[in-house]
């Protein structure tokens, strides 16, 4: 490298070069990914991957984000109240406090829940769907009751389980703690 008196901007240019470029690889994927968003599927796959998740677990991850997508077109704006209400009947307890149960923050609830966790929330998110359109529910009233009645059959189902294999389906772990054990 040349002798930071006259060398130094050199560098700089250089660094300045190599952001300009990374940042046009970005740009030029993201084009791409508008275009095929099947590429940025692809993309949150490979970074579920990197961190250490299983195939399996990203595929549940996947079908449970296109459940979500499906209420988020529904209920636009009184989403968060509306899955709150889902999550309380389905396992007793608010986003809130499931995220406090496994110690998290500000990290997505729903990448540290395992299998059985995205199973059924899930089944509360789609059934929750299923009977608001079969209902054509209208307002905040009408929604939060499907709301309460899909989390209830899932949180039935859940039950169901807990019951046959004598355990928790809820867990204070996080996924990535129990995949790594």
């Amino acid at each position: 490298m040349t002798p930071p008196s006259h060398g130094g901007d050199q560098g700089f240019k250089s660094l300045q070069g190599h952001q300009q470029a990374w940042l046009a690889e970005i740009g030029h994927d993201r084009i791409q990914e508008i275009e095929n968003p099947e590429l940025a599927q692809q993309r949150m796959k490979e970074i579920y991957k990197t961190k250490g998740y299983t195939n399996d677990w990203i595929e549940k991850r996947v079908r449970g984000i296109a459940i979500q997508d499906e209420l988020t077109d529904e209920w636009d704006k009184e989403f968060a109240i509306l899955t709150a209400e889902i999550s309380k009947a389905t396992f007793e307890l608010t986003p809130y406090e499931y995220k406090k149960l496994k110690g998290l923050e500000q990290e997505n609830l729903r990448d540290h829940m395992n299998d059985l966790e995205l199973i059924f929330t899930m089944l509360g998110e789609a059934t929750t769907t299923k009977i608001a359109l079969k209902k054509d529910s209208q307002g905040f009233l009408g929604n939060r009751e499907a709301a309460v009645e899909g989390g209830t059959v899932a949180g039935v189902a859940r039950k169901e389980l807990e019951h046959r294999i004598r355990e928790k389906v809820v867990s204070a772990e996080n996924y990535l703690q129990l995949h790594n054990k």
